[in-house]
């Protein structure tokens, strides 16, 4: 896994310093908090940290990341408090934790996401990853208000039901209960993760620290098509 690397004006690499996390947590403390601050986790330790920077070297995005190496690592991270993984650490892994996804502005443009995508099939490639998950994060703590998205999420991109997450978290609420009536827009991630043929949880669970919506997500290295892993790795390269 070779890091830093550029394409174009923007560069990725691995936080290595105090100083470089610490702009990473501020970055995500702005975008999920919506004011100065850090925001910061035990599970910060556990995770490596991506930077995307402009030609000025100006942080542009920021997300963690971690190997699980089998299923029984699967459910020591950010994702398995919220979410029963058993149904996927019974396949084999490894498996790649993406979290705390989040840019300097909203939504992402596209050089930025291809960037992304590029950092992170460098880290799938490195380290053989059979599957990437994560929770997508909407805004706010009311389903309603993306009722017309969770309902188009869950009529067209359900996860097959032998390896959906169950139902664990006190707060969850099933997108079938969810009126498709609010029209607030998909997260840009959460669409990334869909063109790349990803797949989202039947629920979503409600986070009143975070003020946010976790919805569990997650992409089949071996169901993506031959065309796409061929782009992707044109950009990691």
């Amino acid at each position: 896994m070779t890091f830093p690397f550029q394409k174009g004006r923007l560069t990725a690499r691995l936080a290595k310093q105090a100083d470089e996390l610490r702009l990473c947590q501020e970055m995500r403390h702005a975008r999920f908090f919506g004011k100065v601050g850090r925001d910061v986790d035990a599970y910060d330790a556990r995770f490596e940290h991506l930077m995307i920077e402009d030609e000025n070297g100006q942080l542009c995005a920021t997300l963690r990341f971690r190997i699980a190496v089998d299923g029984a690592a699967l459910g020591h991270g950010y994702v398995g408090q919220f979410y029963d993984l058993a149904p996927i650490a019974r396949r084999t892994g490894p498996f790649l934790e993406i979290g705390r996804f989040c840019t300097r502005s909203d939504p992402a443009d596209a050089d930025l996401l291809r960037m992304l995508w590029g950092a992170l099939t460098r880290i799938v490639d490195a380290h053989d990853v059979t599957m990437l998950i994560g929770c997508t994060s909407f805004t706010g703590t009311d389903p309603r208000r993306y009722g017309t998205v969770f309902q188009r999420l869950a009529q067209m991109h359900q996860g097959p039901t032998h390896l959906s997450p169950q139902i664990t978290a006190t707060h969850a609420v099933p997108l079938a209960d969810i009126p498709a009536d609010g029209i607030a827009p998909m997260p840009s991630l959460l669409r990334s993760y869909l063109t790349m043929g990803g797949w989202v949880g039947d629920h979503v669970v409600v986070d009143h620290a975070m003020n946010t919506l976790h919805m569990f997500t997650c992409v089949e290295v071996a169901a993506m098509s031959a065309a796409r892993v061929a782009r992707l790795r044109a950009v990691a390269s």
